[in-house]
């Protein structure tokens, strides 16, 4: 079962999109409800307030033990930003799970957002990023593949079990990405 953390933010688009490819997903709110699933996705939110809440219900340390433990875990947009290692000019709470660096807001302001497709490298056709104070990826280390970029800035990375995309797909018909995610 695929899990979506829900806590703030865009959860009940992924829940939709797992729903779409034949999958139940369940909002994870606690930690009695990650035991309950074998991957997790992040969605997007407002990173810093994720970050406090994950904090203060002792979820972040739960889900990295479970990532270290092999368990697949996808965060989109904001759910990147909480994956990362490092956040340029920021100090804030994230999970550290990724070996990247991530710049917020890359694109610009909420008003800034747009459509556009990309390609995914384990994707046999592109898919339609929706990029809304999208973040990108400006440093990752040895460990990490870039797979999506967007006019020469990486906006996807995998890192064994753990995927992270600047841009939300669950805004979209295209479930591609999610079949992908629930076949890891």
């Amino acid at each position: 079962m695929i899990g979506v953390l829900a806590i703030q933010g865009d959860f009940e688009k992924h829940i939709e999109s797992c729903t779409r490819v034949g999958e139940e997903a369940l909002p994870v709110r606690t930690i009695e409800d990650l035991n309950r699933v074998d991957r997790l996705i992040i969605p997007g939110g407002e990173s810093t307030t994720v970050g406090l809440l994950l904090q203060r219900f002792g979820l972040g340390d739960e889900i990295i033990a479970r990532a270290s433990d092999g368990m697949p875990i996808w965060g989109t947009c904001m759910g990147m930003i909480m994956m990362a290692k490092r956040i340029e000019g920021h100090e804030q709470y994230s999970l550290g799970l990724l070996d990247i660096t991530v710049r917020r807001n890359a694109f610009g302001a909420q008003v800034h957002s747009f459509e556009d497709e990309i390609s995914v490298d384990f994707l046999s056709s592109p898919v339609t990023g929706v990029f809304i104070r999208a973040p990108i990826v400006s440093e990752f280390g040895p460990a990490v593949q870039p797979i999506a970029s967007y006019n020469g800035a990486v906006v996807g990375v995998r890192s064994g079990n753990l995927l992270g995309t600047s841009f939300h797909p669950e805004l979209t018909a295209n479930t591609q990405i999610h079949e992908w995610f629930r076949d890891l």
